[in-house]
């Protein structure tokens, strides 16, 4: 009998924990640019990190939601396809904010609208894959 690794009950938990631990990160972070960066950035550079912090923080809660959302709705491949661009977003955009406020490499700011455009699919993805979950369960 082989394991279906993609069963929702082997894969939501891990979309909960990733987003705990997302949010563990944005909060210390937060605390980190509110206390040891407030004086050290400039402005822009302090704005770019704070947002970077915000949709960290979002985006945690996003992958919190997809957990939730594989064991309410069914561990549907666009449900799963949500948590891996949301994760894919944290990585691109948050990172690359980050690493723009941190170094002040403005390059690293192209990177930035890609993660963007994963956070939208992921949002996307989670919405139809809960509509389609749930017509399929009624």
């Amino acid at each position: 009998m082989t394991r279906n690794i993609v069963n929702p009950s082997r894969v939501a938990p891990w979309f909960v924990a990733l987003g705990a631990i997302a949010a563990f990160i944005g909060v210390g972070a937060g605390a980190f640019g509110a206390h040891a960066l407030r004086d050290a950035l400039a402005p822009d550079l302090m704005r770019s990190y704070l947002t970077a912090v915000q949709y960290q923080l979002i985006h945690a809660l996003g992958l919190v939601a997809v957990g939730v959302s594989e064991r309410v709705f069914g561990g549907s491949a666009l449900i799963k396809l949500s948590g891996l661009m949301m994760l894919l977003g944290l990585v691109l955009f948050c990172g690359s904010l980050y690493v723009l406020a941190l170094t002040g490499l403005r390059r690293v700011g192209l990177i930035t609208p890609v993660g963007g455009i994963a956070f939208l699919v992921g949002w996307l993805c989670l919405a139809v894959g809960i509509v389609w979950g749930s017509r399929t369960r009624d």
